[in-house]
């Protein structure tokens, strides 16, 4: 393909080209991916102009080559992006009808085969049985190390009023959406409670622009993300009354107050811009965490097997780490030996050169050749 040819390449060819799967997206979606990719094939061609000037003709040439195998290869990722896209989205679908059986089952709407008649032969009270999987999802969530940092005792209480955990994809703008359903409780009115993450696509991977969380209706001395502090008024005040102030407290609640970005960039300096973007990664973390690990492996955290595997891993991770780092001591070993016999090498180098000095004139020092 030459250069004539690579700038006349028309991108309504690759729209024609998507595959099939692309149908489940719309045309809006489509016309976005496309146009995605011709700006990444446009900027390979505008980019590194002075360093494609400065090589030869044979070897520019052979990048020119290479950059087209690229835009090949760009081609058949946009594909496998958009793929990918569908298929999660239909097996997203698939996994419903199994959420929802174990939302029946966690919360008593149903009861699993075989308990109701052996509870009968067992004698039990009725009256005094429970019903559902009691603190399933404070136990699931509590059982993560990430989430377990952000659950409070003074939390737990109303967590155990929690009954789903649901997370959907949302188009416009691209992220996703948590949704956390409450039953009936003293703390609070609301019955639903969201986290909404809007992400920026990016070659490498998503970026997070910003956190939306929901207003919680706090009931009157009930709100958990907020301590009262009563103090004692001064002596010799007559009639004083105690003086009330309210702090902020660390709370799992506040993960629906998420950090807000400003519109300008100027209003904040380097470090608060430090401080925001650690606070705002840290709250992707817990939502990430949530959305990919909680909500599809709910039992295996409630048991502890999720947690058990997730340190098996970690121990791994800890013991490749290990491994390197032995690596690097070695090589380090190797490196000062290498130098202990340079050093020997060159005194031996250096008592030749005396040694032909003390001889007879014009008499070739002892030739030191290299291991």
């Amino acid at each position: 393909m030459s250069n004539t040819d690579k700038d006349s390449f028309d991108m309504s060819e690759m729209d024609s080209s998507l595959p099939a799967a692309a149908a489940a997206l719309s045309a809006e979606d489509r016309a976005g991916l496309v146009n995605a990719l011709k700006n990444k094939l446009q900027d390979l061609a505008g980019q590194h102009v002075d360093v494609m000037e400065s090589l030869s003709p044979k070897v520019r040439k052979r990048v020119e080559t290479l950059r087209e195998i690229q835009s090949q290869h760009d081609e058949l990722e946009a594909k496998f992006l958009e793929e990918k896209a569908v298929l999660e989205a239909r097996y997203q679908k698939l996994y419903e009808p199994l959420y929802t059986k174990r939302f029946e089952i966690v919360n008593g709407v149903v009861e699993v085969e075989g308990v109701t008649d052996a509870s009968m032969e067992e004698g039990e009270d009725k009256a005094n049985e429970g019903k559902g999987v009691p603190d399933f999802w404070l136990t699931a969530m509590k059982t993560n190390e990430i989430l377990a940092e952000e659950i409070s005792e003074r939390d737990e209480e109303a967590l155990r009023s929690l009954k789903d955990i649901k997370w959907c994809r949302i188009d416009n703008p691209k992220g996703f959406k948590l949704e956390f359903f409450f039953d009936t409780n003293p703390f609070f009115k609301n019955s639903v409670l969201t986290k909404t993450y809007h992400m920026i696509d990016d070659d490498d991977e998503p970026i997070l622009e910003k956190a939306i969380g929901t207003e919680i209706e706090w009931y009157p001395g009930k709100c958990l993300t907020q301590k009262v502090l009563k103090k004692k008024p001064k002596k010799g005040v007559k009639n004083a009354k105690p003086v009330i102030k309210t702090e902020k407290c660390e709370s799992f609640f506040n993960f629906f107050s998420p950090p807000e970005v400003p519109e300008n960039e100027d209003d904040i300096d380097e470090d608060e811009a430090e401080e925001l973007q650690n606070l705002m990664e840290q709250d992707y973390d817990i939502g990430s965490t949530i959305r990919d690990k909680i909500i599809p492996h709910a039992v295996s955290w409630f048991t502890g097997e999720a947690a058990e595997a997730d340190e098996l891993k970690l121990d791994d991770d800890d013991e490749d780490a290990d491994e390197e780092d032995e690596d690097d001591e070695d090589e380090d070993d190797d490196e000062d030996e290498d130098e202990d016999q340079e050093e020997v090498k060159s005194r031996k180098k250096k008592g030749a050169k005396r040694q032909a000095g003390e001889g007879q004139p014009g008499e070739r020092p002892p030739e030191c050749k290299q291991q």
